[in-house]
């Protein structure tokens, strides 16, 4: 089969023009018109091209205007209640942040003796003793977020909300261990009152 030697000159011809323009873009992709961070710039007065922050320019999500939710105090005293409703959601959320950051050293049942109070490390409080009883729920709240003791501050590794979660989930530990059975909903008396018999 014999080859046109002019549609062979086309074909070469056309190759050639689309590398050179394929070429062209990837050099622009890769040296865009636009300003690089800290590059020179002739456009502003300071020759900078990054402007420098408003005076008093606060990062977004960093005013904390709530002192109740941020701090754990109201007026500078400790908060006797949580800024926001409490509810099963909050307490699942706070049980599963409390596993994670606090059973190691208070326990599954916040009675101070978690695994690492096992292997040698000092015992803190139980939760259950009656000073921690009296105390306002802010001060779990200011312990998470400063630290106590030998206990070092979670401010950077938990969130405020989850620090009102696991403020509220230890209030519930609390109460699980002295409630009285008319307290409880009829449902669940219901259901201790099964258990007991099954176990008698």
């Amino acid at each position: 089969m014999k080859r046109n030697p002019m549609a062979l000159l086309y074909a070469g011809i056309l190759c050639v023009l689309c590398l050179a323009v394929t070429a062209a873009c990837r050099q622009d992709m890769h040296d865009q018109p636009r300003a690089e961070p800290f590059e020179e710039s002739d456009f502003f007065g300071d020759r900078r091209s990054v402007r420098p922050a408003v005076a008093g320019t606060i990062p977004r999500g960093h005013l904390r205007l709530d002192e109740h939710f941020y701090t754990g105090k109201i007026d500078g005293a400790l908060a006797t209640d949580f800024p926001a409703p409490v509810t099963i959601e909050m307490l699942k959320r706070g049980q599963e942040r409390y596993d994670i950051f606090c059973a190691p050293c208070h326990s599954k049942t916040g009675d101070g003796l978690g695994m690492i109070v096992q292997r040698g490390m000092k015992q803190p409080e139980s939760f259950h003793s009656q000073r921690l009883l009296d105390v306002e729920v802010g001060h779990y709240f200011d312990v998470v977020t400063n630290g106590f003791g030998n206990m070092y501050s979670y401010e950077d590794r938990i969130d405020p909300a989850d620090r009102w979660a696991i403020a509220a989930y230890v209030r519930a530990l609390q109460m699980s261990q002295g409630a009285n059975l008319s307290e409880l909903p009829e449902s669940d008396q219901q259901r201790i009152r099964q258990i007991v018999e099954v176990e008698e």
